[in-house]
C-alpha cells in the first residue's frame, strides 16, 4: 500500500514537472514569436535599382503607367529595370505563371537590385507563390511594393521574415502627379528611410484605446483567402490593417465572421480599417455604415479599432510599412499611428 501511495506521488510530481516545463516553454515561444523583429530591407539610395514587375493581373493599354513609373524613379536617381514579361498577356494575367514568376525570382535574386515594385494587383500572385525560392533573397534582401492582390506576398515576406511596403504601383500614377501627392510622397520617404508617421481623422466609431505591436494586414478578401495556408499570418500581439474595394457589404461580414470563427482576431492588439471603396448595393439593403459593420462583427473584442487610414484603393494611399512595430493611440477627435 506504502509502495502504491509513493508511486502515485511521484507520477503526480513527475507530471506537474513536464507541464510547468511544457507551459514555460509555450510561453517562451509565443513570446519570441511576438517580439522576433522581422529583417529591414536596407534603404534606398542615389544610385540604387528598383526593378518592375507584374505578378499578377495583365497590364492592357497600361503602357503610360509603367513608362510614367520609370521616369518617377529616375527623377529619384535611381536605376530601374523592367522585367521581361510585364507586358506578356495569358488570358487574365500578366503572362503565365511560369512568366510572371520568372521575373519576380529574377528580381528577387539579383544582387544589384534593392527594391522591386509591382506594377499592378487584379489577381494571379497567389498562383505563383509556392514557386518562389526565398535563398538569394536573405541572402540580399529588397523592398517588395504593392498593395491588393500584392498582400498575398507580403505574407509570404511576413512569415519569411521580411518589412515589406503597402504604397501605390505603377498603374496608381495618374498624368498629373500632383492629384497623388501624398501617396508619392510617403511612397518616397519609405523608400528612403524617412517614414511617415500618421494623424487619421477621428470617426465616432472609432473604438478609443492605445496599443502596440507589428503591423500587417492588407487587402481583405486576399488575407481571408490565405486561411489555412502556410502564407496565412499569426496575430498574435499584432495591429491589423484592411482594406477592400468592389464588395458587398454581407460579403465583407461573411468574410469578416469566418476570420473570426478561425480564431484570426482572438489575440489581435488593435485595427485599422482603410479605404472601403465602391461598395456594391445588394437588393436587399445591409441596414447599417460600413463602419458599424466591422465593429459588429468584432464585438466580441475589446482591442483599439481606427477607422479613417487614408490607404487602399483610393488616390490617396499611404504608404504603411508591414511588420514593422508600431504604436497606435485611437480617440474620437484623432487617432495617430507612429513607425518604430
Amino acid at each position: 500500500m506504502i509502495m502504491r501511495q509513493t508511486f502515485l506521488f511521484l507520477c503526480f510530481i513527475i507530471n506537474l514537472v513536464l507541464n510547468n516545463n511544457l507551459c514555460a516553454q509555450i510561453e517562451t515561444d509565443n513570446f519570441s514569436k511576438m517580439s522576433t523583429k522581422l529583417i529591414q530591407p536596407p534603404y534606398l539610395k542615389a544610385g540604387d535599382t528598383v526593378a518592375i514587375v507584374a505578378p499578377s493581373g495583365v497590364l492592357k493599354n497600361r503602357e503610360r503607367e509603367v513608362k510614367q513609373a520609370d521616369s518617377l524613379l529616375r527623377s529619384w536617381k535611381l536605376n530601374v529595370i523592367i522585367g521581361e514579361h510585364v507586358f506578356s498577356k495569358a488570358n487574365h494575367f500578366a503572362g503565365t505563371d511560369e512568366e510572371r514568376c520568372e521575373d519576380l525570382q529574377n528580381a528577387m535574386d539579383n544582387p544589384r537590385v534593392s527594391a522591386i515594385w509591382c506594377a499592378r494587383g487584379g489577381y494571379g500572385t497567389v498562383r505563383i507563390l509556392d514557386k518562389l525560392d526565398y535563398t538569394k533573397f536573405k541572402e540580399n534582401p529588397k523592398w517588395v511594393i504593392g498593395y491588393s492582390d500584392i498582400t498575398a506576398l507580403h505574407n509570404q515576406l511576413h512569415n519569411e521574415g521580411f518589412e515589406s511596403l503597402h504604397a501605390l504601383m505603377c498603374v496608381s500614377l495618374t498624368q498629373d502627379l500632383n492629384d497623388i501627392k501624398e501617396s508619392i510622397d510617403t511612397f518616397k520617404s519609405a523608400l528612403f528611410g524617412n517614414t511617415t508617421n500618421y494623424t487619421l481623422e477621428g470617426s465616432v466609431y472609432n473604438r478609443v484605446g492605445n496599443t502596440t505591436g507589428k503591423l500587417v494586414g492588407g487587402n481583405l478578401t486576399m488575407l481571408h483567402t490565405m486561411l489555412g495556408s502556410k502564407e496565412s499570418i499569426d496575430t498574435s500581439g499584432k495591429i491589423l490593417f484592411i482594406e477592400e474595394i468592389g464588395e458587398y457589404k454581407y460579403h465583407i461580414d461573411r468574410m469578416l465572421q469566418s476570420m473570426k470563427r478561425a480564431g484570426y482576431f482572438d489575440n489581435l492588439n488593435g485595427l485599422i480599417v482603410g479605404d472601403m471603396s465602391k461598395l456594391r448595393k445588394n437588393t436587399t439593403l445591409w441596414g447599417t455604415s460600413i463602419e458599424q459593420l466591422v465593429l459588429d462583427a468584432l464585438e466580441d473584442y475589446d482591442f483599439p479599432i481606427a477607422f479613417n487610414m487614408s490607404a487602399g484603393h483610393e488616390k490617396d494611399n499611404r504608404a504603411l510599412v508591414l511588420g514593422r512595430e508600431v504604436e497606435l493611440k485611437v480617440g474620437k477627435v484623432k487617432s495617430s499611428l507612429e513607425f518604430k
